[in-house]
This record gives C-alpha cells, sequence and structure tokens, in this order.
C-alpha cells in the first residue's frame, strides 16, 4: 500500500549558495518545514528582499517496503521559484514556477542501509523564462509548504503527471435528480492482473455507488441515485476512492471529495448555480502573513478561509497563483466559489520559453486542483497590458485558453483587465468570462466613477459576462479623521469608499462577480505607501490577521446573514469638536445610539447609520443596539487630535504640488503641447527617460506628487511600469492631480536633451 512519510522536521539550511554538499552539513542552520528565508524582509519595509539560490538537506531512510518491489518518490510540496532535487549527490529533477507540486521517481538512487542525502537548492533569483516575472507582492523563496516521501508498488495509480493526484472525477447532476460521475485514473506497472475498484461515499461515510474497470481501461461512469448538490450555503462532499486491486489484496489507493454542482454565467443575471441567480461577491487573497511570508500551517490557511467565511463572502480570487492544496479543501468544505489562476502577470517575456512556463503552470494548476468543487473559474492572466499589447500576446492567451479548454471543457476561464484595457479589446473575446480591475477613487478618478463605467461597458458590450476583479484601497488603522479624503491612507477614508463600493455592486447583480483588493494586508516588499513600507496595506484584514477594519464590516453587513452591529472608530479613539460623528454599519432595520447609558437616537437606514453626537469631557461610552446585537467603544473629547492622525505626506503633497508648479513660470500651460525632436516629453517611455538622471528626477517626483509612489529604477513597481508612458500615468492618476500637471511635466521634459 502507499505509504507517505513526512519530512518536515530537522532540515538544515544555508543562506548562501554554498554547493551540493557531499553529507548532511553540521554547521548549517537547523529549521523545520514550511519555510521561508523571506520571513521578514519580504516586508520588513527595507526596500528589498533576499533573492539568491540557497539550499536544504535532511537524511532519510528508505522505507523498507522498497526492498519488496516499490517505488520511492520525493514530493515537492511547493518551492518557490525554482528548485533542483538531489538524492545521495544525483540530480533528479529540476523545476520552474513556485506554486506547485513536483515529483520525483528516486527509487534506483536509495541506499539499502543507512540514510539517504536529500538536497534541494532554492531559488527565487529572476529567471527570464519563470513567471511570475514582475508584480506587485514579494517572491518568497523557500521549501515553504513541505516535503514528503511516497512510496508505492510497483504497480500505483501516476505520481508523475504534472503533480496530479491520479485521479479525475466530472460529477454532473442529472435532470432526475441523481447524478453521474465520469472517472478517470492513470495507472503504471499493473498487468492483465489488476482491476480498479471504484466506490463513492456520502458525507456520513455509506457508500451510494461502486464499480470495477481493468486496469488498462479506467474511465467508468457511476450513477449515485438522489445525489445531493453542493451549494454555497450547503457545501455538501462526495468521497470518490479507486483501489488498484490484483485478486483480493489492495496495491494502491487514492481518493477525491468532490461535489456535484452546475453553474454558468449570463451578462444579464450574472453568475448561476444550480439553477439559481447567484452574484458573486467576495475577496482576493495572497498567501502569506506577518513574519511568517508564505510558510502557513494549514491552522492558518483554514483560519483564513473561516475570517472571509464570517465575513459574507461567497467568492475568493486566489492571487495570482496556485494556493496550497489545505487552503482548496477549506473552500470546498466551506462553500467558496474559487477563481484559480497562475501568475502570468503585469508584463510578457517574449521568449518562448516563458510561455511554454506559462503553458506548464497552467498544466499543473488545473490536473492537481480538478477535483476541487469550489474552483468553478481558471484565471489565464493578470493586468497583463501593463507591458503593453502585441500580436504575440493575443496569441498566447488564445493557446492558454484552448489548452485550459482541453484540459478542462467543464470550467469558465476567465481574465483579469488593467483599468486601462479599452473597451474595445482584442482580449475581450478569448475567455468564457471577462474582469477588471479599478481603483477609480484611488489611483484615478472618483470612486463614483465605478458604477458609470461598469454601466457604460455592459452597454457596449451586452454579449459579455463582466466583473470587478480587483477594486480596493489604503487603510492604516493609525490614521483618522474628521473629513477622509483620497489618498488621506486613512481608515475613515477606507471606509466610506468601501460603502460606496458595497452598494454600487449590490444594485448590479449582472456583475457576475467582485473581489475586494485585499482581504488581508500583504508583503510587498518594494512599496512603500502610507508610512508603513513593504506592504500593500489595502486589506480588510491586517497583515497579522489580529485587527478587521471598519471597511470590514460594512462588507458584513451587506453579506453575513446572522444580525450584526458595528460601531466605526474605536481606533479613532480621541475627538476634537463639538460634536462628532458616529457611523454605525448593521443589516438590521433600526439601530438605536447610545451616548453614556443615555439614548442618545433611533434611526432607520440601509446598511450605514449615522449619528452626531456631543461627547462629554474625558471618556464616553457609546453603544449601538440592533435586532437584539449590541457594540460598544469609548470615545474620548481632548482639546487636540493626536498628531499621529494624520500621515505627514499628506500635507507634503499640496505643498510639492505647489512648488512643482512654482517652476514652471509664466508658461501658458493650456496651450497646446509641443513635441520638440531630440527631446524628453511625456511620450517616451519611463525606461527611455531614466537613460538621463536629469529627466528622471523630473520624472521620479511627478509620479510621486501625482500617484504618492516612488519608482525608481531597479525599484518599486519598475519592472511593471518601464513601459509605460507619464501620459499613460497621467492617465491613471485622473482627477487626483490637479489641472495642468501632466502639460507642465512635458514642459519640464522638453527642456532636457535625450542621450
Amino acid at each position: 500500500m502507499r505509504n507517505i512519510i513526512n519530512l518536515n522536521k530537522d532540515w538544515k539550511f544555508i543562506q548562501k549558495d554554498a554547493g551540493l554538499p557531499n553529507s548532511l552539513p553540521t554547521d548549517w542552520t537547523s529549521v523545520d518545514l514550511p519555510h521561508t528565508w523571506n520571513a521578514v524582509d519580504g516586508h520588513d519595509g527595507n526596500g528589498s528582499f533576499d533573492r539568491g539560490t540557497y539550499w536544504y538537506a535532511k537524511t532519510f531512510a528508505t522505507p523498507k517496503q522498497a526492498f519488496g518491489g516499490n517505488r520511492v518518490f520525493v514530493e515537492i510540496l511547493a518551492a518557490g521559484q525554482q528548485a533542483t532535487v538531489y538524492v545521495n549527490g544525483t540530480e533528479v529533477v529540476y523545476h520552474e514556477g513556485g506554486y506547485s507540486t513536483f515529483r520525483a521517481d528516486v527509487t534506483d538512487l536509495c541506499k539499502e542501509d543507512g540514510e539517504n542525502l536529500l538536497v534541494v537548492a532554492c531559488s527565487n533569483e529572476r529567471k527570464e523564462s519563470v513567471y511570475p516575472q514582475s508584480a506587485d507582492f514579494t517572491f518568497y523563496g523557500g521549501l515553504y509548504r513541505g516535503v514528503n516521501i511516497i512510496s508505492v508498488p510497483d504497480a500505483h495509480f501516476d505520481l508523475e503527471y504534472y503533480g496530479g493526484p491520479g485521479i479525475q472525477v466530472t460529477p454532473t447532476p442529472c435532470d432526475c435528480g441523481g447524478a453521474m460521475f465520469d472517472i478517470v485514473t492513470y495507472t503504471k506497472g499493473s498487468d492483465e492482473n489488476f482491476t480498479v475498484l471504484y466506490s463513492i461515499c456520502d458525507a456520513e461515510g455509506q457508500e451510494v455507488a461502486g464499480g470495477c474497470r481493468p486496469a488498462d481501461d479506467t474511465k467508468i461512469k457511476l450513477f449515485v441515485p438522489d445525489a445531493k448538490k453542493w451549494e454555497i450555503d450547503d457545501p455538501y462532499l462526495y468521497t470518490v476512492t479507486a483501489r488498484l486491486q490484483r485478486r483480493n489484496e489492495t496495491f494502491d489507493e487514492v481518493n477525491a471529495r468532490v461535489g456535484v454542482r452546475s453553474f454558468s454565467c449570463d451578462p444579464e443575471k450574472g453568475f448561476i448555480i444550480n439553477g439559481k441567480e447567484t452574484p458573486l461577491r467576495g475577496v482576493s487573497r495572497h498567501q502569506d502573513m506577518l513574519y511568517k511570508g508564505n510558510a502557513l500551517s494549514k491552522e492558518e490557511h483554514y483560519h483564513d478561509a473561516e475570517l472571509i467565511k464570517e465575513l459574507g463572502a461567497n467568492t475568493i480570487r486566489l492571487a495570482h497563483y496556485q494556493h496550497n492544496q489545505y487552503f482548496y479543501d477549506a473552500c470546498d468544505e466551506l462553500g467558496f466559489v474559487i477563481w484559480a489562476e497562475i501568475p502570468f502577470i503585469s508584463v510578457m517575456n517574449k521568449d518562448p520559453e516563458a510561455h511554454q512556463n506559462c503553458i506548464s503552470q497552467m498544466k499543473e494548476l488545473v490536473i492537481q486542483n480538478y477535483n476541487h468543487p469550489s474552483i468553478c473559474f481558471w484565471g489565464i492572466s493578470n493586468e497583463i497590458l501593463i507591458g503593453g499589447i502585441s500580436e504575440q500576446l493575443v496569441e498566447n492567451h488564445k493557446e492558454l485558453n484552448a489548452l485550459v479548454k482541453e484540459l478542462d471543457p467543464t470550467r469558465l476561464t476567465t481574465i483579469a483587465h488593467v483599468s486601462m484595457t479599452p473597451i474595445e479589446s482584442p482580449l475581450h473575446h478569448i475567455t468564457d468570462v471577462i474582469s477588471y480591475n479599478h481603483y477609480f477613487g484611488w489611483y484615478g478618478g472618483k470612486m463614483e466613477d465605478n458604477g458609470p463605467w461598469m454601466d457604460n461597458f455592459h452597454k457596449v458590450h451586452p454579449d459579455l459576462c463582466v466583473g470587478m476583479s480587483e477594486y480596493g484601497c489604503e487603510g492604516i488603522i493609525t490614521y483618522h479623521g474628521p473629513n477622509p479624503a483620497c489618498k488621506d491612507y486613512s481608515e475613515e477614508y477606507q471606509a466610506l469608499y468601501h460603502e460606496h463600493m458595497a452598494k454600487m455592486l449590490d444594485e448590479r447583480p449582472w456583475i457576475w462577480s467582485s473581489h475586494v483588493w485585499n482581504m488581508f494586508d500583504f508583503g510587498c516588499a518594494a512599496r512603500d505607501e502610507g508610512g508603513v513600507a513593504g506592504r500593500n496595506n489595502k486589506g480588510l484584514v491586517t497583515m497579522d490577521r489580529k485587527t478587521k477594519k471598519d471597511s470590514y464590516y460594512i462588507y458584513k453587513a451587506y453579506w453575513n446573514k446572522a444580525p450584526m452591529v458595528h460601531i466605526c472608530g474605536r481606533r479613532y479613539a480621541q475627538r476634537a469638536g463639538e460634536t462628532t460623528e458616529i457611523r454605525v454599519y448593521s443589516n438590521q432595520p433600526t439601530v438605536t445610539l447610545y451616548l453614556n447609558g443615555e439614548k442618545a437616537e433611533e434611526k432607520s437606514a440601509e446598511k450605514v447609520f449615522v449619528f452626531t453626537v456631543a461627547l462629554a469631557e474625558g471618556q464616553n461610552i457609546v453603544v449601538a443596539e440592533a435586532g437584539g446585537v449590541k457594540d460598544s467603544i469609548t470615545l474620548e473629547k481632548v482639546e487636540k487630535e493626536p498628531e499621529i492622525y494624520v500621515l505627514p505626506e499628506v500635507n507634503e503633497r499640496a505643498e510639492g504640488v505647489a512648488n512643482w508648479f512654482s517652476t514652471v513660470g509664466e508658461m501658458d500651460l493650456k496651450a497646446p503641447m509641443e513635441f520638440p525632436e531630440g527631446k524628453y516629453n511625456i511620450h517616451c517611455t519611463m525606461e527611455e527617460i531614466a537613460e538621463s538622471p536629469e529627466a528622471l528626477a523630473v520624472l521620479t517626483e511627478a509620479v510621486k506628487l501625482a500617484m504618492n509612489m516612488k519608482v525608481t529604477p531597479g525599484a518599486g513597481m519598475w519592472d511593471m511600469m518601464k513601459g509605460m508612458t507619464p501620459e499613460r500615468i497621467g492617465q491613471m492618476a485622473g482627477n487626483m492631480i490637479p489641472e495642468g500637471f501632466i502639460e507642465s511635466l512635458n514642459l519640464k521634459l522638453t527642456k532636457i536633451e535625450k542621450k
């Protein structure tokens, strides 16, 4: 029988390219898996993270069964981003792609007596042929999901086909109330003496269907009468087991937990599951945590899923790569509809080997995760037009889409477009459905622009199912104030923004899905925004999972059916002024507010209840009651609110813009722009401008003033944005920059000779 031996304990690790050891090193650091060397520098704000080739080593005893005709495999659950595996000094496998499982048969290298030396060289160095090339998150290195030794008989279910489970199950509901289960298993080493015995058990463990096939023809249809469907609110799971047998003995066994469901998308009706129109409303998720990086335990993955379930979301976009099997399992059990994708993101590398890496990662994603009922969508790229469009890019997308349809015709394909993707784009009719990443109200435009933009797209393309794959804004729980505004990074502005977005989406059920960016703050070592460097702070929950921001609760009010009430502003604890505003979120029709034990006011509203009260001197107790549930916070009335409540950059930016214009002089910025030959201008790419230190200094200052982002060669978002022009960046910034800003930038650039 199959034997899985966990090897996560007592590894030796060295954070330098030490080379292949001949024996288990005694002077390397002892670590347990999961492990990443970027657990701290991946998001500590130092501006970069360690990208190198580093080494892990461990010994293991050959499983006893291996000398009775068994095979021995090394299983690497993931290694960021490239890995070479050695057993007893011999290379056994090299793998490119940091997010998927891969295995290697090491039987012939194992010793009969004594210990075997297993060594893994992991690298998160940039490689032109491996995605992601450039993206807004940290590329953690290491053995961050764990390692196993698997022993199986010579006759076994395949372990080498793109890291898959050796079994593929497609349950289809029938009109009669039952369900047909199409099952395929993949065997190796069997002969005419072997059969495969199939069994389907319900959630209570009772067998409800069974069958048997010769081992050389491992396809079968099994029928389950009166099958219970996998629903979002009742995610019922069946267990399908395949046993490879010779006469009365089981040689190998695999199983899959699956669900019976049907789903589709309609341009007018949105997402439909099991015949019910169900708008998908949820979040995106990255897989890292504070000072742990992406080296999470099973319990931590499940805790993430439970926090999202508490929110009331029914969908998760798993960005921007294959996630841990534990998390997919949690989604199967909790009833989330999942968008799973590969890290084909931001910039396409024209190297044909890079496209082959996309194909390989897509095969691994689909084959390894085919059986998860939670997955309904395969994503083929994200914001890929940041790097520009080409005929090759379009053809690559068509090839990826065709590949997915060949591997899995049962699910829908999708794509996440960068906001500037034209309404008329050749990428719109490749995948089954599409989605847009829009940040109106943060990186450009106003939050009120989101609804009209979606309405217009829907009008122009009534045949397309369109969603919002990303939207959000930074919320840092230190910053507060009575007049929140875009780019002040306050918890209050983030809450106002999501109040608007939750309502906008609720009014448009035809938007097939929406995914908040992001559920949790996450690591992006090169970022430096809002006084919190090294992280993207758009999460509804802090990176350590300790604090749910106020914005978390507006979605709980919209999506969670259990009675709830939440008073906003508990971290805005010291307030000045004669009166102060109290915002309350609730899914109940009426909220009553009490101040210091006295009833202040009762209001009826839809999700957002706004009260104005006069605080007494000193500390005040505020209580909100709605539908039998209560919440309470304490506020202090002060003469002056703490300076730490306001990000210094907020005032500095306004002063910087004024100084910027003062250096332009008396030029008429409303006159037509000129583009003299041999001079820089706003039509040059950032990469071209960077050839001149003088021009780069002008551009760097402009981007900082326009978008509060530090963009310089070799740091920050440079790789993603170097192909963009200042004109395009200005379009992204929208009304965040004052009238005449782009014209003034062009004027400054045209005074500088091209290199």
